[in-house]
């Protein structure tokens, strides 16, 4: 399995890069360098001529790949919701129960992420560590509307379409099942802040994943 994971090339949406960074390896050390910096300085502090020297190279070769740090921020959350969408499918072929399937599904959303090896140019945990903190940041702006037309954001409503319609072979009638997976990403990645940073906001439960747990609850309870 992990061969062949490896082998997978994840799409990403060309109207977020001027070049694509997967066509050389200074563009997979733009892509790199760009997760390592933003996971250690934040998204404010991330700009051009830091990954420049980050990368031994210059900014104007950054921007030959990429208008605006703005579009790096989106490139790597769309291909982190891609990614997520690969390995739900995965996890879920050949199984044949929707309620065994949203389990894997709800647990794939919330869990805690760690590098898995798969790509060299990503690191999946520290990615997802960006995700968490920082991927509001990419739609909540003024060209939220131009980037969803660009196609930006289709991974994630992907994703979120792919799941609500294993909610919906549950119970045909549930009126909210987008509502309730976005709910759930979201809310999931609030409270691994939370309990990376603001314990006293959310619960850790000693011997139990309790953001896993409880979306889980939330869930299955929601759909009776």
């Amino acid at each position: 399995m992990k061969s062949l994971i490896s082998n997978i090339q994840i799409q990403v949406q060309h109207s977020l890069y001027l070049k694509d960074p997967l066509s050389s390896e200074l563009g997979k050390k733009i892509i790199k360098g760009s997760i390592e910096l933003i996971c250690e300085l934040g998204f404010e502090q991330f700009t051009f001529k830091k990954l420049a020297v980050k990368i031994a190279s210059t900014e104007a070769s950054v921007y030959r790949y990429f208008e605006s740090k703005n579009k790096v921020l989106l490139y790597l959350t769309n291909w982190y919701w891609s990614w997520l969408e690969y390995r739900l499918v995965f996890a879920t072929t050949n199984v044949p129960s929707a309620y065994d399937q949203l389990t894997k599904a709800v647990y794939l959303l919330t869990e805690d992420i760690t590098e898995d090896g798969n790509f060299e140019h990503i690191d999946e945990g520290k990615l997802h560590q960006i995700v968490l903190s920082e991927s509001l940041k990419s739609f909540l702006t003024k060209d939220v509307d131009s980037d969803n037309e660009g196609g930006a954001f289709a991974p994630y409503k992907n994703l979120v379409q792919r799941i609500s319609n294993i909610i919906l072979q549950i119970n045909p009638n549930y009126k909210y099942p987008h509502m309730l997976v976005s709910t759930v990403v979201e809310g999931a990645h609030i409270q691994r802040h939370f309990a990376n940073h603001l314990p006293r906001l959310t619960d850790v439960v000693e011997g139990e994943d309790a953001v896993a747990e409880f979306y889980s609850q939330i869930v299955f309870k929601a759909i009776k």
